[in-house]
């Protein structure tokens, strides 16, 4: 019972973005993702949602391998883009309803879920609303609904914090912290390191299309020569300094 990503090799028609890259998260794990613009974070999760066609390499979720079931490895995920994808057709209920039916669940129990998320963002007198009525902020929230009520084994968080108020951000950490304690898998990719530390186990660091080192922010600090006073702005430099070594 785990994700495992087995030397993954993928790109955009034919060019190579990542390379041999190798992770496994276990049940009750938090992972983050972390590195520069076009390290290949993005392609990475592209991979593993099945948008892209990986060159080399498999990729399993409970040993439901990608590309040979991928109708049973989707249902096992669920998905926070960092950019709200929205129906403009569909109202919030909708949305809901949407979900439900497509992740198989039961309906009073689904529903129980669904008040008490969207009341936690605030979103519980909305229903009724379409999308082209929501704030950013407030379609983020509806993607982060939407995907907790699905109640899938892996939740897969692109740049979660983007465009969300302060109680947003700590009502989503409160989220994932629950999701731990019911043995879930996160991937998450950001550059806001302060919120991510608060629920990332263990971190990866993408360089070059490439896993360099996983491990915590302190393992981290200390394979970059990162001094303890230094921010982590520090590291993204030391990053950009090595990208540039290689162009």
């Amino acid at each position: 019972m785990s994700l495992k990503i087995q030397n993954l090799s993928g790109g955009y028609a034919g060019i190579k973005v990542i390379k041999d890259v190798n992770l496994t998260i276990e049940p009750g794990q938090v992972v983050g993702l972390i590195g520069l613009n076009g390290a290949g974070k993005s392609t990475t999760i592209k991979h593993l949602l099945g948008l892209l066609r990986m060159q080399k390499g498999s990729i399993s979720l409970n040993d439901v391998k990608l590309m040979q079931n991928p109708s049973e490895f989707k249902k096992m995920v669920a998905y926070i883009p960092e950019t709200p994808i929205l129906y403009p057709e569909l109202t919030l209920k909708e949305h809901l309803e949407l979900v439900m039916l497509t992740y198989g669940l039961e309906k009073k129990q689904a529903w129980k879920r669904a008040h008490e998320l969207c009341q936690m963002f605030r979103l519980d007198n909305k229903l009724d609303w379409l999308p082209i009525n929501f704030s950013k902020g407030m379609k983020q929230k509806v993607m982060i609904v939407t995907a907790f009520l699905a109640n899938a084994d892996l939740l897969v968080i692109d740049e979660p914090f983007t465009g969300l108020d302060p109680l947003a951000v700590a009502n989503l950490i409160d989220l994932i912290k629950e999701a731990v304690k019911q043995n879930k898998m996160v991937l998450m990719t950001t550059h806001v390191l302060a919120e991510a530390q608060e629920v990332v186990q263990k971190f990866a660091v993408l360089n070059g299309g490439t896993i360099q080192i996983e491990g915590s922010l302190d393992e981290i600090r200390k394979f970059y020569g990162l001094k303890p006073t230094d921010s982590f702005d520090r590291l993204y430099q030391i990053l950009n300094q090595e990208q540039k070594k290689h162009e």
